[in-house]
């Protein structure tokens, strides 16, 4: 019989209390209206709701999250931080960016123990897939974690959910190399931070060039030392549609996956590229994101027994982002739900979604640094 695909899910990660933010701006002081947080429990939640009413939760393998010990969150995160943390949160909660007001990260009291539960979800689900339980799976989390750094949450991120599995992965279970690859349109700046140095781990992340964090997430990042060419940006242009995203697959990131021959591979989820989205400004609709699923299947297929993890990241388009997860989750899990997306006609007749000459420069900038790195 087929293994199941496994979920992550918890309500109480939808409680996460992200304090008075108006998109994502610190709202108040008699300069921006209170508003809705940008990350919210809304457009997760709605992504759960689509999955029961689709048909396909009952057909998945739930995975119940437990808190992560401070030992493992210590793998990946400073002592001192994670200090901080507790006791911002034993108080009336605070900022995990500890004051940059660039990487603004505020959560209320009790924050430290959702964000506990939340990356030990991630744990989790290494565990069920290493030990085989599942072929696959989606972690659908609160907060999310991809640009938290070793001494500092960032961008709404407290703990670096796929650096912690990657970790995991290495000392819970023997695995010798993890790539991590983040299709987020934002740059995957925490576990590039994290796996500078190291070469055991490959850092990948294809995202808007210059979104966020400014000035980030540049072709030349590499990595050091022993880590020297383990780390690879794919910066693509404002507008980029399916054809940008699969040519920059095809072309320069799958090539490096097979290069690197991961025993595991976990990509950290944003479906901020999607074509409706307030916080970028691409053109993905679900048909490109099955896409791209399908193509890192392949690799895990070939390379890890199909150990593939996913985890879940920005996305702010509360309506459409709930029909992006599900074309993942049905790629994940070979099931067809009983919902189809309704916005998926309108963005794949987009104009430009085709690669464009501009796009391809882009591409092929990186790969002639490839070339000569």
């Amino acid at each position: 019989m087929t293994k199941p695909t496994g979920l992550v899910w918890h309500e109480l990660l939808m409680w996460h209390d992200t304090h008075a933010l108006a998109g994502f701006m610190q709202a108040g002081r008699g300069v921006i209206e209170p508003d809705e947080p940008s990350e919210s429990a809304a457009g997760k939640r709605r992504i759960k709701n689509l999955l029961d009413v689709a048909g396909l939760t009952e057909q998945l393998h739930l995975i119940k999250p437990r808190p992560a010990r401070e030992e493992e969150l210590r793998r990946v995160h400073h002592a001192d931080y994670i200090a901080r943390l507790q006791a911002m949160s034993d108080a009336d909660g605070g900022d995990a960016a500890l004051g940059d007001p660039v990487g603004v990260t505020p959560f209320g009291p009790g924050g430290y123990e959702i964000a506990a539960l939340a990356a030990g979800g991630i744990l989790e689900a290494v565990d069920a897939i290493v030990e085989g339980r599942v072929a696959n799976a989606y972690a659908l989390l609160r907060p999310p974690g991809h640009h938290a750094e070793a001494a500092r949450g960032f961008g709404f991120c407290i703990f670096n959910h796929g650096a912690l599995a990657a970790r995991h992965a290495q000392l819970a279970h023997g695995l010798r190399r993890v790539a991590i690859l983040d299709w987020d349109v934002h740059h995957g700046n925490g576990a590039q931070s994290i796996f500078w140095t190291d070469p055991s781990v490959l850092t990948i992340s294809i995202h808007q060039d210059n979104c966020y964090p400014p000035r980030s997430g540049l072709i030349d990042e590499f990595g050091a030392g022993p880590g020297a060419g383990f780390n690879l940006n794919v910066p693509l242009p404002p507008g980029s549609g399916s054809g940008a995203y699969l040519a920059a697959m095809d072309r320069v990131i799958l090539p490096r996956l097979r290069a690197f021959a991961p025993d595991m591979i976990i990509i950290a989820s944003g479906l901020d590229a999607g074509a409706y989205d307030p916080q970028g400004r691409m053109m993905l609709g679900g048909s490109a994101f099955a896409a791209m699923t399908r193509r890192v299947m392949d690799v895990a297929d070939d390379y890890c027994d199909g150990r593939l993890l996913l985890t879940h990241e920005g996305g702010y388009h509360r309506p459409s982002v709930p029909f992006l997860g599900l074309a993942i989750i049905e790629t994940l899990s070979g099931l067809k739900g009983s919902v189809e997306d309704p916005f998926e006609p309108i963005i794949a007749g987009m104009t430009g979604q085709d690669l464009q000459p501009h796009q391809d420069a882009a591409i092929r900038s990186v790969e002639a640094r490839l070339a000569g790195h």
